[in-house]
């Protein structure tokens, strides 16, 4: 397959400006057309599912074909899938999946210019060598392999070029199609969604930042049984310099790991993304398998903390008091909590039992000791929540800002999860690390926590 060239991609401002400023009027169009339908005879509601329907498909095509910004508030949104049809949200997650996988590497003229501008003309003196052929390459930067002057393999992260401006440049037009997220999903204020990517894409554009981030993961983990965070070297905003780290990709341990390696590799992974709030005041908010390996000794080593959410107080102590409500049955107290919290907004209505098929996949592996993930178990939970009537809980739901990356993390999880087929004592995890969670918060202090690497 041939290599898709830079200028194949429409990074370009102003064709992307072109493509998100065609959304309102496609809109209105649509708008128009339903209008003149109705005049026709068709009842509202069908009416309504048709704009709906249309609406999704146009944004979910134009998110698809843009990068950064667009892309990262594709990805956020990706909660709400179920509210849409299969024939929608398919071809957009693989346009997603391609984007991902596929992104053009710098060639290396570029490569040695930004080093030459972050680092110096004589930055070659840093490194006693420089792979200029990319090991990884993502949205807004790619990976070098190199060795530093002292003899230390290490992984060289190179921002592209121009990356900052484009991520901008995208969440000001984004924040400008309000009006048409509120058709698609009229419970969420997509505004302050908005605002709160745009402050979490700034973030992730300075390194320096992302580079203080990985090393208080690596001073919090240094000689952990279970878990490895390669220490940075040297960084500056859009340059960063950590130790290198061989292993086995999480992706491979997903396609040829053995179950005891599959099941062995899901706790470690469901414990690291609980207990990192509680042990170092931050949670790793970009959980894709690309991120972890596991090393020679066995301990899972978790690369790329250019998103975290800042939680100094750990986990919100209400997120495991409701998922403790939930498992006992009261919807009630459920959807109060929801509300207090914000998911659910003061105008909105829900039907608790279509609340409950929503939240299922997030709750009901916390209600039983032991727990099989799986893609069927995913997929049965995804047709029990998508129903696309006009009354569909996961369009009346609202996203606090708080909760953004929390939820993406929890989404995301659930997937990586389901890809590798793990079985284990995920329970005990939330229990022990989750506050709220334990009916008796001295049950969580019972717990022993075993090293997972052998």
């Amino acid at each position: 397959m041939p290599r898709t060239k830079v200028s194949d991609l429409p990074r370009r401002a102003v064709t992307r400006s072109a493509k998100l400023a065609a959304l309102p009027i496609g809109f209105a169009g649509r708008t128009a057309l339903g209008l003149g339908k109705r005049i026709g005879g068709r009842s509202a509601e069908l009416v309504a599912q048709e704009i709906q329907e249309r609406t999704a498909e146009q944004i979910f095509k134009v998110l698809g074909e843009l990068k950064g910004g667009a892309m990262k508030l594709g990805q956020a949104l990706s909660i709400f899938e179920a509210a849409l049809p299969p024939e929608i949200v398919g071809p957009y997650r693989a346009t997603l999946t391609k984007l991902q996988d596929a992104a053009p590497p710098l060639p290396a003229k570029t490569v040695h210019k930004v080093l030459t501008e972050q680092l110096g003309d004589d930055w070659r003196d840093h490194f006693q060598s420089f792979e200029d052929l990319p090991t990884a390459a993502a949205s807004i930067g790619q990976v070098h392999k190199a060795v530093w002057h002292d003899g230390r393999t290490v992984a060289v992260k190179i921002q592209y070029p121009g990356a900052g401006k484009a991520l901008i440049s995208d969440f000001n037009q984004l924040a400008r199609l309000g009006k048409l997220f509120g058709v698609l999903l009229p419970g969420l204020d997509i505004k302050a969604v908005l605002a709160e990517l745009r402050e979490r894409i700034v973030e992730e554009l300075d390194y320096l930042r992302e580079a203080e981030a990985q090393h208080a993961f690596a001073l919090e983990f240094k000689d952990d049984p279970d878990f490895f965070v390669p220490d940075v070297i040297a960084a500056n905003e859009q340059v960063l310099v950590s130790e290198w780290v061989d292993g086995t990709p999480l992706s491979q341990i997903i396609s040829n790991g053995t179950q005891d390696e599959r099941d062995r590799a899901g706790l470690q992974f469901v414990r690291f993304l609980f207990c990192s709030p509680s042990r170092v005041g931050m949670l790793h908010a970009d959980p894709h398998p690309g991120n972890f390996r596991i090393t020679g000794d066995g301990r899972l080593c978790v690369l790329d903390f250019g998103a975290v959410n800042r939680l100094p107080e750990g986990y919100p102590p209400v997120f495991g008091r409701l998922t403790r409500i939930f498992n006992q049955g009261d919807m009630e107290t459920v959807i109060e909590g929801l509300r207090d919290e914000g998911f659910i907004r003061p105008h909105i209505e829900v039907d608790p039992e279509a609340l409950r098929a929503f939240l299922a996949p997030y709750v009901e592996p916390t209600a039983v000791e032991e727990f099989s993930f799986s893609r069927e178990w995913l997929q049965q939970q995804a047709a029990t929540a998508t129903d696309l009537r006009p009354g569909n809980v996961v369009r009346q739901l609202n996203l606090p800002v708080s909760y953004v990356l929390i939820h993406r993390v929890h989404a995301a999880g659930v997937g990586v999860l389901c890809q590798l087929g793990a079985t284990a004592r995920f329970r005990d995890e939330v229990i022990r690390w989750v506050p709220g969670f334990a009916d008796d918060p001295d049950d969580s202090d019972d717990l022993q926590e075993e090293p997972l690497a052998s």
